[in-house]
């Protein structure tokens, strides 16, 4: 782009029958750079997403431009429980598993697969991990940095506001379905005088 907008510049100087050089300013144009134009099949990817719902091409396509692809094999870990958080992942392939440790020993909380996210919440409360994530299997994920968000919200404070939006409604789906599965863990049934009588322990 940079050669195109020389050779437009010395044109001009030929039409009008002299010779000029005007020095071309050095910005990164890296975004312009064939190279690092994102693949479609990404862009679709994001779009199938919840998380995403709403966000225009060009937002999207500011995210993947910033968002490195991280590849963990079985058994390892994209963070630990207490870790300082700094990231997010939108997992491409495998599976992983969400752990907590109480009293020494891990307990599983849920099982995502791809197309599910993972870390949102410490991005938006900034709070260290309240989780591990385990991977199952060979995994790919999309790395998102609260910079990469920063970047958004100076490009496209619109889609910023609306990805918080997607966000709080993510976090609080799944704080939904903990109490669900809290209250039932701590149901209790008895029988009493032959009728079924359940308690909240």
């Amino acid at each position: 782009m940079l050669a195109q907008r020389r050779g437009g510049a010395e044109g001009i100087g030929r039409k009008a029958h002299c010779i000029f050089h005007v020095p071309v300013p050095q910005f990164n144009c890296s975004f312009l750079d064939a190279s690092t134009m994102v693949p479609k099949v990404e862009l679709d990817f994001l779009k199938d997403i919840p998380l995403f719902g709403g966000l225009g091409t060009e937002a999207l396509e500011l995210l993947l431009k910033f968002a490195p692809v991280v590849t963990l094999s079985k058994g390892e870990y994209f963070f630990r429980e207490g870790e300082e958080a700094k990231t997010m992942y939108v997992l491409e392939s495998g599976q992983v598993v969400i752990l907590k440790t109480w009293q020494g020993h891990d307990y599983v909380l849920r099982h995502l697969g791809p197309k599910d996210c993972f870390g949102e919440m410490a991005l938006m409360d900034l709070g260290p991990r309240s989780a591990s994530v385990l991977a199952r299997e060979n995994c790919t994920a999309l790395e998102l940095s609260g910079q990469t968000l920063d970047e958004l919200y100076n490009v496209h404070p619109d889609h910023y506001t609306v990805l918080q939006m997607n966000m709080g409604r993510e976090v609080s789906r799944r704080l939904r379905e903990s109490n669900r599965q809290l209250f039932e863990a701590k149901v209790e049934a008895k029988v009493i005088d032959g009728n079924l009588h359940f308690y909240v322990t």
